[in-house]
């Protein structure tokens, strides 16, 4: 077998890893839950490999370079430097692998896949997968179902597709309704396919309008008005867009018209309701807090979620994990420099279509009296769907789910290699040096992502046996140990190691205080590793007072104050410390204001005010009957 033959293999195998990585990610809830990732990540390790391989077997190998790609380097270069000085080097670690499968999933799309047969067969594929999360989306509405797989989720009456957040399924479908529709109507397709395709568009459609998800409806009313917008002025499409359109519009009427909850969250569109839109406004200011803590550099990869309990408003009481705006959420973590590099790299996508648009869009002179053109179908419905999840980034977090995120980067690849219809200046010849920088580069890669990757499946496996074992037990120990040995920087798995120590201990016994000793080491640990973590703190201050050592632990509520000071649970512990001391005046206030933050299910609080109380009252009665004496007789 020649090297052209086996060269023709491996970007087949390249392009079927990279379609299995785009139809796996939105069918595993997204690719947020740990193993779907690590699917994922192994995923792009096969590329990596045979994108190395190809680099040795063509005989005259060019590298494609438009100026998106210096973006994406320095954004990788800048990510990295933002991970060795990161607070929290755990979780900056598990930001940094995604950034990095990103980019190179990026590199290797934009150099392996942008022949149009690949373009052709990754679109289609894509958007009949749409197709049919939407058809699942549209069941889950009709049944009032709330699960996705054999999995639960609290959205009740929307669909959710294969994802847990409507929201998400509402990023992924708007991405791809645009490029359905534009391969419907300026494709050069068999006629039976775009029946299908035009078939499967609507289908999406309807998909989008089921989510009921507010963010959707208006970044794909404004990438519809784009799409549509640069059809009216193209009189090849003009008629079937406009009768299209016409058709999208009457459907909407129609349904809108005889559906009272589709009408009422329209209404919201306009007029949000004061508990979301008090939500969001409020995650959004404490993001612009957090952010101001360093302008210029951010507090650190996925650490907003960590800093966010300093700036916690009294309305939110649960972890937020993002901002609900990709844009906020960029400047909390990476600054004001990695927001620029984004951005830098959207500025030059965008630029990067200005310049091919004249060499892809179709005219009858240009194509020997043709009027449909595949480069000017996936130009036209990959912008527009871009420019869908940009609108939809200000009011969700669609960029921090791999699957979305995954789609967008390869939109973006595809998008720029068709600038070589516009210039061949941006195909760079590899020298023998050349080929061995990229070989080394993506070996480095190969090997770090595999080690990482294999280290966190082996972690999460004992974490899952963890789950799975009696709460607190010591055989919860030993297994979380064991996930510790293989991960020392993981905080939470120290904390919960601490944690467990701490409830045994509680629970009295000879070496109750060998087992509370235990427990400090465990959270010395977590609060070393997150030095922004007030819980450490507040368990460490408990296990002081256990031993009778109050006098220590004051310092230890003070700090965890400081770090969550609007926390219910936060102030519940304080208040218990208050309790142990038998100050029950200065516990009361405590307990009292951690109930109007969280009034349900928070039994700490709630069980130990009514202790209070009923002791004080106690008290105060026999105080009163003491200053009653009887009269002699």
């Amino acid at each position: 077998m020649n090297r052209e033959v086996l060269d023709g293999w491996c970007e087949r195998a390249i392009l079927a890893l990279v379609l299995a990585i785009l139809v796996f990610g939105p069918l595993a809830f997204g690719a947020v839950p740990a193993p779907a990732f690590l699917v994922i990540q192994a995923l792009t390790l096969g590329v990596m490999l045979l994108w190395g391989a190809r680099c040795w077997l063509q005989r005259r190998p060019q590298l494609l370079w438009p100026p998106i790609c210096w973006a994406v380097v320095a954004f990788v270069g800048y990510a990295i430097g933002r991970y060795l000085t990161a607070d929290i080097e755990y979780v900056a670690r598990q930001e940094l692998i995604r950034v990095l499968v990103y980019a190179f999933l990026f590199f290797a799309i934009l150099n392996n896949l942008h022949r149009q047969e690949a373009v052709q067969a990754i679109s289609c594929i894509l958007v009949f997968l749409a197709m049919a999360i939407s058809f699942y989306a549209v069941y889950q509405f009709l049944t009032n179902s709330n699960r996705v797989w054999l999995v639960s989720n609290v959205y009740p009456h929307r669909g959710t597709g294969t994802y847990i957040c409507p929201n998400n399924l509402g990023g992924f479908l708007e991405m791809l309704l645009p490029l359905g529709l534009a391969y419907t109507l300026t494709s050069r397709l068999k006629p039976v396919v775009k029946v299908f395709l035009g078939y499967a568009s609507l289908a999406i459609l309807a998909g989008v309008v089921v989510t009921f998800s507010r963010g959707s409806w208006v970044s794909v009313a404004l990438s519809l008005l784009l799409f549509f917008g640069v059809l009216v002025f193209h009189r090849a499409h003009r008629l079937p867009s406009f009768v299209l359109l016409v058709v999208i519009v009457g459907a909407g009427i129609f349904f809108v018209s005889r559906s009272f909850s589709l009408q009422s969250r329209l209404k919201q569109v306009s007029v949000p309701s004061s508990a979301e839109g008090d939500t969001r406004v409020a995650l959004w200011q404490s993001a612009i807090r957090v952010w101001q803590e360093d302008i210029w550099f951010g507090v650190g990869p996925a650490h907003y979620d960590y800093r966010f309990r300093q700036y916690r408003p009294d309305a939110i009481q649960q972890r937020p994990v993002w901002v609900h705006n990709d844009f906020l959420n960029t400047l909390a973590d990476w600054g004001l420099v990695g927001t620029a590099l984004v951005a830098a790299a959207w500025v030059l996508l965008g630029l990067g279509v200005l310049k091919t648009w004249p060499f892809v869009r179709s005219s009858v002179a240009d194509l020997g009296g043709k009027k449909s053109s595949n480069k000017f179908a996936f130009v036209l419905g990959a912008s527009a769907g871009l420019v869908a999840i940009l609108v939809h980034s200000v009011c969700d977090f669609n960029m921090h789910i791999p699957a979305n995120a995954i789609l967008a980067v390869a939109l973006m690849a595809l998008l720029s290699s068709h600038l070589r219809f516009a210039t061949e200046n941006y195909w760079a010849r590899i020298t023998i040096w050349t080929r061995v920088l990229l070989s080394g580069i993506l070996l480095a890669g190969v090997v770090y992502l595999g080690q990482q990757g294999w280290r966190r499946t082996v972690e999460f496996g004992y974490l899952r046996q963890a789950a799975a074992a009696p709460n607190f037990s010591p055989l919860r120990v030993d297994w979380l140990k064991k996930a510790f040995a293989v991960e020392p920087r993981n905080s939470e798995t120290a904390y919960e190691i601490g944690e467990a120590f701490r409830i045994q201990s509680s629970e009295g016994g000879l070496n109750y205080r060998e087992l509370a000793e235990q427990a400090m080491a465990w959270f010395k640990r977590a609060i070393d590793l997150d030095p922004w973590g007030g819980y450490g703190y507040l368990r460490y201050g408990w296990c002081l007072d256990w031993l009778d050592r109050s006098a220590e632990s004051g310092s230890y509520f003070d700090r965890a104050l400081e770090l969550d000071p609007n926390g219910y649970f936060t102030l519940a512990n304080i208040g218990l410390h208050y309790l142990q001391l038998e100050n029950f005046a200065a516990a009361k206030p405590w307990f009292e204001r951690s109930l109007r933050l969280q009034w349900l299910d928070n039994p700490i609080a709630a069980n130990y005010l009514q202790i209070i109380n009923r002791r004080m009252i106690e008290a105060a009665t026999n105080e009163n009957n003491g200053s009653f004496v009887a009269p002699a007789r």
